[in-house]
């Protein structure tokens, strides 16, 4: 293993797996009561209270225009702290961890337009599967720009 493998947590939505730097992981548990919050946007689920903390819950899929998929034995929510603010991530199924080199991870191609492109921080190839590594600072620094989006996603 090379000295300068970074650390990242593996999920899946769907087929697609995904990598995010474990630094940014505070704590990963399983999807259980989510009190919504009224007028939010379709992606947050709502909130949960979690060691003392509100913390707002983000459907990722929801988030990355994916088709929405019931909660099941498998989904799991990623704790994250995401330009100081912890942020739930509700996935499909997350349990690996792997040590990624920085030479291993490609950055995405330069035609990807939109939001899928600025999520990205690039795409590493991990055995027989492709892996999009998530930049979460990215996905939700978009937010900024609007106020009652972010508003929303605020955490204590």
């Amino acid at each position: 293993m090379n000295n300068q493998a970074t650390p990242y947590i593996l999920f899946q939505l769907g087929d697609i797996h995904f990598a995010i730097n474990s630094f940014v992981v505070k704590q990963l548990d399983m999807v259980e009561a989510v009190t919504p919050i009224p007028g939010a946007p379709s992606y947050i689920e709502g909130i949960v209270f979690s060691r003392g903390m509100v913390i707002p819950v983000v459907n990722l899929r929801l988030r990355l225009g994916m088709e929405n998929k019931a909660v099941d034995i498998r989904t799991r929510m990623i704790i994250i702290n995401s330009n100081s603010r912890h942020i739930g991530l509700i996935v499909d199924s997350a349990r690996d961890f792997i040590h990624l080199p920085a030479e291993t991870i490609q950055p995405p191609p330069e035609n990807i337009a939109g939001l899928s492109g600025n999520y990205l921080t690039g795409i590493a190839q991990v055995n027989d599967k492709l892996v999009l590594v998530l930049n979460v600072d990215a996905l939700f620094a978009e937010n900024e720009s609007n106020n009652d989006t972010q508003d929303n996603i605020k955490a204590e």
